[in-house]
């Protein structure tokens, strides 16, 4: 009985997991949705900024973190990625124009200039640094994308693939519908 059980886990081929997106596909995608929702928004008369949301470019961090803890070098892909997160930063901190009258972006802009207080991942060995370093990249990503995020509800800045800092997302593969009167 046993043997056949076996054998049945053998004969079952394992699953593929789905590959994880990269960091700015995934990130291409959460801005896909962002001006979805502002759209929404703004079609519905919405009157406050409800469309800003920054869990997607902290999922992408995560999802980013993933990648690398898959990788043949993860330590050194967690800190490829914090780099790449905090270019894409600067980037998108240039492109934000000053403020003016709202207050909402104003402390928005501000919080996009943020500044550490010191070496949040000092003294730590190297799987937390690396870990640590990549999130904290993240963080400050995140700061700044809700921050372009605002100044594009107020029509500040353009869509992000139009300013340069974003592609359009990949096309989604359809999913297969099951046939009439099969079950």
């Amino acid at each position: 009985m046993k043997a056949a059980i076996l054998a049945l886990f053998v004969a079952v081929p394992a699953q593929a997991q789905a590959p994880l997106p990269e960091f700015a596909t995934c990130l291409d995608i959460e801005n896909a949705r962002f001006e979805r929702a502002l759209r929404r928004d703004v079609a519905a008369g919405v009157a406050a900024f409800e469309a800003g949301d920054v869990t997607g470019a902290e999922y992408c961090g995560t999802v980013g973190i993933v990648r690398c803890d898959r990788s043949a070098a993860p330590y050194d892909c967690q800190h490829a990625l914090a780099a790449e997160q905090d270019a894409l930063a600067n980037a998108v901190r240039a492109l934000l124009p000053a403020p003016e009258g709202d207050p909402l972006y104003q402390a928005l802009w501000a919080l996009a200039r943020d500044v550490s207080a010191g070496p949040d991942c000092a003294g730590q060995n190297e799987a937390f640094t690396a870990w640590c370093a990549a999130r904290e990249a993240n963080r400050r990503l995140m700061s700044v994308v809700l921050a372009w995020q605002s100044a594009r509800y107020l029509g500040r800045v353009p869509p992000a693939t139009e300013a340069g800092w974003a592609d359009a997302p990949p096309p989604r593969r359809p999913v297969a519908r099951p046939l009439a009167g099969r079950d």
